[in-house]
């Protein structure tokens, strides 16, 4: 699996991980994310918010952590200082470990301010309970404001919607972010797929059959395309696993981006 520098964390990350959002608890769950761990994508995503998917992914892992780069994020509603501090172990308890690769805020609703969930997000670097801190759903304002408030720790994701219906974070989020070092996390990489007309299709199918890949390995390759770009899809079975982890390990050339940007022409979300 490739691997680049995750943000300003000095870490390799596989350009794919693994998304759990609406997971089941499953025997064949849990076995899915292992493949996946086993297929190079250790990068595993997951959230207090999602109802149950740390304890799956903390029987994932069981064994393996260190073979994982595991990232869980705080709701906002918990976000005070001492909220996210609470959180945290809240979500170390669950996972079964006694830190975390990355820390993440989930989203900005100004139950708190977003200067002090930075200050939680620093006592708990300083108390070595996460490795690194980022947030999700930010918006360039949002992103400067929090990285300020971090002072000499670094800012070092930003999870974001991303996929080829909703290519918004390109208009000014992830230049923001590559000119500062700061990763994007692409989550829902997928979402719309059902609805793409039958001429994005055949766009995306013609760009795949060049390097005998499939639509959904194409969109990944795509949306992992550039240095600073991760994607964290989810699976739900060992053959999806699969297929995903076979989203990289190509290039897509200049008539490649032309094609499927032209099948799918940016703002067309809104």
């Amino acid at each position: 699996m490739e691997v680049r520098l995750f943000g300003a964390s000095g870490t390799s990350v596989p350009v794919l991980g693994q998304g759990t959002w609406q997971i089941q608890s499953s025997d064949v769950v849990v076995r899915t994310l292992q493949r996946g761990v086993d297929l190079g994508m250790t990068h595993i995503d997951t959230a207090e918010l999602y109802t149950g998917a740390e304890e799956v992914v903390g029987r994932a892992i069981r064994g393996r952590r260190d073979d994982v780069f595991l990232v869980s994020k705080v709701m906002p509603k918990n976000a005070s200082r001492r909220g996210v501090v609470a959180a945290c172990e809240r979500s170390l308890k669950k996972l079964g470990t006694d830190s975390l690769d990355c820390f993440l805020l989930h989203w900005s609703d100004g139950s708190h301010p977003i200067a002090d969930t930075m200050l939680g997000m620093r006592d708990l670097l300083w108390q070595g309970k996460v490795r690194n801190v980022g947030v999700s759903n930010f918006d360039v304002g949002q992103l400067e404001e929090a990285a300020a408030a971090l002072d000499e720790y670094e800012l070092v994701c930003n999870q974001v919607r991303y996929n080829l219906i909703d290519r918004s974070i390109e208009d000014e989020v992830i230049g923001w972010c590559e000119a500062r070092g700061v990763a994007v996390v692409g989550y829902s990489p997928f979402e719309g797929l059902a609805d793409y007309s039958a001429a994005q299709r055949a766009a995306l199918e013609t760009v795949g059959a060049r390097y005998e890949k499939t639509v959904r390995q194409v969109i990944l390759r795509y949306l992992t395309r550039s240095s600073s770009l991760f994607a964290i899809p989810k699976a739900s079975s060992l053959a999806h696993v699969e297929e995903n982890a076979g989203g990289e390990g190509f290039e897509l050339t200049a008539d490649d981006l032309a094609v499927i940007e032209a099948a799918f022409p940016a703002g067309s979300a809104g």
